[in-house]
């Protein structure tokens, strides 16, 4: 694949980035905001005791450390984050998409952008996710919060890592098994690693406070998974159609190979 192809589709996987950050970001604000506001409400509530029994003069103290306040960090950051994640995951996604295209199969642009996206969705957030989900802030213990924040990404990097390795193996594997049996033989690797990965791997014991309501906690959750599922759905829907365009006289060799024989037989 040409050099400027390459830098076209990785544009057109920022753009597509763009725009599905922002339907990420709608999404986010009406179902998943709601569920932080409460869980935000609630510490509040829970720490308000404390302050009543001689910590009162610390709350002034703790509320002029606030940098940016609750209005703009459920607008225009919680935007401002969405987008450029959207813009960067794109970037990245179209980059593998090129690697792709026409290495896992003679699928199209539009097919292989979508296996690229669920790919992603389902490596880099559902499986990680399934080990560590998400918790609203201000709800598990403060002092390990690197710990956390370390577990989760070490999950992402070996989900992505052991992912890669799966589909070497399903190419190396298909002239002898053929590409279903190979197909269906890597993933089940996968699954069996990853599956083995997170009952070796330390759970977030102190990640959620045995006082925080389930129902609220799974709602947060439902609304977490639902942004990314929305995020990488719509990425590969709008990449893939931006993709046919750069590809198509490449995506179709027969028939550009056929024009000239049609034009050459009517002029004759």
């Amino acid at each position: 694949m040409q050099s400027s192809t390459v830098r076209n589709l990785l544009v057109r996987g920022m753009i597509a980035g763009v725009v599905a950050g922002l339907l990420a970001f709608a999404l986010a604000y009406v179902v998943g905001e709601p569920s932080i506001d409460s869980s935000i409400a609630l510490e509040e509530a829970a720490s308000a005791p404390a302050h009543e029994h001689g910590d009162a003069a610390a709350a002034p103290a703790e509320e002029e450390e606030e940098l940016v306040t609750r209005p703009v960090q459920s607008t225009f950051g919680l935007a401002t984050g969405v987008l450029v994640y959207g813009v960067a995951l794109g970037g990245i996604a179209s980059l593998a998409f090129a690697v792709c295209l026409g290495r896992v199969g003679r699928f199209r642009p539009r097919a292989t952008a979508a296996l690229v996206a669920g790919a992603a969705f389902t490596t880099v957030y559902l499986v990680p996710f399934l080990k560590y989900p998400a918790t609203p802030p201000a709800v598990g213990n403060p002092d390990t919060i690197g710990k956390r924040t370390t577990l989760f990404f070490l999950m992402i990097l070996l989900s992505v890592l052991v992912a890669v390795i799966a589909v070497i193996a399903g190419r190396r594997l298909a002239p002898t098994l053929g590409n279903w049996n190979a197909t269906v033989a890597a993933g089940g690797g996968y699954v069996v690693v990853m599956a083995v990965a997170c009952l070796l791997l330390p759970a977030n014991t102190d990640a959620v406070k045995e006082t925080f309501p389930a129902a609220l906690l799974w709602e947060f959750r439902l609304a977490s998974l639902g942004v990314q599922a929305l995020l990488w759905t719509a990425f590969g829907l709008i990449f893939g159609a931006l993709a046919e365009r750069v590809l198509r006289p490449a995506a179709d060799p027969d028939a550009a190979a056929a024009a000239p024989a049609t034009s050459a037989a009517r002029t004759s």
